[in-house]
C-alpha cells in the first residue's frame, strides 16, 4: 500500500473483529450506520449459511473519528461476533486446551491441513478461525470508509454476479449500463443484473443444498468516475492493475482475476483487442470501447474501472460422504470435517469485491494528491480534472 494501510484481527468465533485504518485524511464525514449498510449487504445473498442468522454485524467506531468527521489519526474499527457466547470455552484465550470441538481431520481446498504444518498446531481449529471468510468482515467495514472517500469525489463503485455454478447471465447483460447493473442487483437475492432469472439460481442452489454439495461463480466489480493517470508504470508495484489483482486474490476462494475483457483478448489479433483514442472539445481525451476495463500500462485512463473474479466452490461440504482427508494425528483415511457454512457465497463476495476495490482506489488517489487535510485533497483533484480535460 501507498498512503492508506490497514490490518485487521479476530477469529471467526472469537469475541469480535477488529481493523485499523491508517492514512485516512482529516475532515472526511463518515458514521457508523453509513458502514453498517454495507456490512448488511454481504450478509445477504441466497444460499448464505446459518451463521448468517446468528450475526447482525454492526460496527463500533473506536478511534479517529469525532462528531462524524475522520481526526486524520488512525481509525479504529471493531465487530463483536454474537456467536461467541456459544464458543467460549472452545476459543478462550486463557487455561487449558480442550478437546470440544477439536478438529484433526483436515479439509481438502482450504488452509487446515498447510496452515497446521506451517504453524506446528496439532488442532486445526487454530488454522480455520483465522483462515475463515468470516474475515472480510473487517475488509467490507474498511471499504466503506474508503467508499465514502471516493464517493465525495464522484466515483462510484459497484458490482453484480454474473454467475453460479453453470448459470450464467452473461448473454442478457450485454446492453445494460453498468451502473444500471449494480441498480437490478440490488434487488435480486443473487444479486445478478436480472432478477427475473433468481428462481433458477435458487433451484440450482436448493438442489446442491439437498446433495450437501457447494457452488462457485464469477463476479464483476467495477468503478465509474476514476481519473486518469492513477497509478504508476515505473515501478513493478505501483501499477494500479497489479494491486487490484492482488487484493482480490486475498479474497478466500478467489482463483482467478481479469481487467477488462482480459483473457478473452487473448484470443483476439491486436487490431481487434485495443480501445482506440478519440478527443472532444468539451470531454478531451476519451475511448469508445472499455476492453482495458479501464487501465493501460498500470494506471486509469478514465474509463471505467471492470474486474472480473472467479470464486471457487466452498471447501466445505456437508455430504454425507465427504472428500477424502487423512487424520493428522492417526494418519488414517478418514471423511474431511464438516463446519457449519454456506452454500454459495458469491454474492457476498462481489460486496468483499467492492470493499477491495474501494480500498486500493482510495490509496492510489492518496498516494497523488496526498492525505492530511480532505478539504484541500478534493481542491486538488478538481484541479487535476480540469487540467486533464484541458490537456
Amino acid at each position: 500500500m501507498g498512503r492508506l494501510r490497514f490490518l485487521n484481527a479476530g477469529e471467526s468465533h472469537g469475541p469480535a473483529l477488529t481493523a485499523i485504518i491508517e492514512g485516512i485524511p482529516s475532515n472526511l464525514e463518515i458514521s457508523s450506520d453509513y458502514i453498517n449498510r454495507q456490512l448488511e449487504r454481504r450478509q445477504q445473498g441466497y444460499g448464505r449459511g446459518g451463521r448468517m442468522k446468528i450475526e447482525k454485524d454492526r460496527v463500533e467506531i473506536l478511534s479517529g473519528v469525532r462528531f462524524g468527521k475522520t481526526l486524520g489519526s488512525p481509525i479504529t474499527l471493531m465487530i463483536k461476533n454474537r456467536d461467541w457466547e456459544n464458543w467460549t470455552e472452545v476459543m478462550a484465550v486463557e487455561g487449558e486446551p480442550t478437546e470440544k470441538r477439536e478438529i484433526t481431520n483436515p479439509r481438502p481446498g482450504h488452509a487446515d491441513l498447510v496452515g497446521g504444518i506451517k504453524y506446528g498446531f496439532e488442532d486445526l481449529r487454530n488454522v480455520l478461525e483465522r483462515a475463515s471468510a468470516r474475515e472480510t468482515t473487517t475488509r467490507v467495514a474498511v471499504g466503506a470508509v474508503c467508499r465514502k472517500l471516493l464517493e465525495d469525489l464522484g466515483i462510484k463503485i459497484g458490482s453484480y454476479v454474473i454467475s453460479i455454478g453453470e448459470l450464467s447471465v452473461e448473454e442478457l447483460i450485454r446492453d445494460i449500463p453498468l451502473e444500471r447493473r449494480f441498480e437490478k442487483a440490488e434487488k435480486s437475492v443473487v444479486r445478478t443484473p436480472v432478477p427475473e432469472e433468481d428462481e433458477k439460481f435458487k433451484k440450482l442452489i436448493d438442489m446442491a443444498k439437498q446433495e450437501g454439495e457447494s457452488l462457485g461463480g464469477v463476479f464483476e466489480v467495477f468503478a465509474i468516475g476514476v481519473p486518469p493517470g492513477i497509478g504508476s508504470y515505473v515501478q513493478w508495484d505501483r501499477r494500479i492493475d497489479g494491486k487490484i489483482a492482488q487484493a482480490f486474490m486475498s479474497i478466500q476462494a478467489i482463483k482467478g482475476v481479469e481487467i477488462g475483457e482480459g483473457f478473452r483478448l487473448a484470443r483476439k489479433f491486436g487490431s481487434q483487442a485495443h480501445d482506440e483514442i478519440f478527443w472532444e472539445k468539451e470531454r478531451g481525451f476519451y475511448h469508445r470501447t472499455n476492453k482495458a476495463g479501464g487501465i493501460e500500462g498500470g494506471m486509469t485512463n478514465g474509463e471505467p474501472v471492470i474486474v472480473r473474479a472467479a470464486m471457487k466452490p466452498i471447501p466445505t461440504l456437508m455430504r454425507k460422504k465427504s472428500l477424502h482427508s487423512v487424520n493428522i494425528k492417526t494418519k488414517q483415511p478418514f471423511d474431511a470435517a464438516k463446519e457449519r457454512s454456506d452454500v454459495t457465497a458469491v454474492p457476498a463476495a462481489a460486496v468483499v469485491g467492492e470493499a477491495m476495490l474501494a480500498i486500493v482506489l482510495a490509496d492510489a488517489l492518496l498516494e497523488k494528491f496526498g492525505n492530511d487535510n480532505w478539504e484541500e485533497i478534493k481542491k486538488r483533484v478538481e484541479e487535476y480534472r480540469k487540467c486533464v480535460r484541458e490537456f
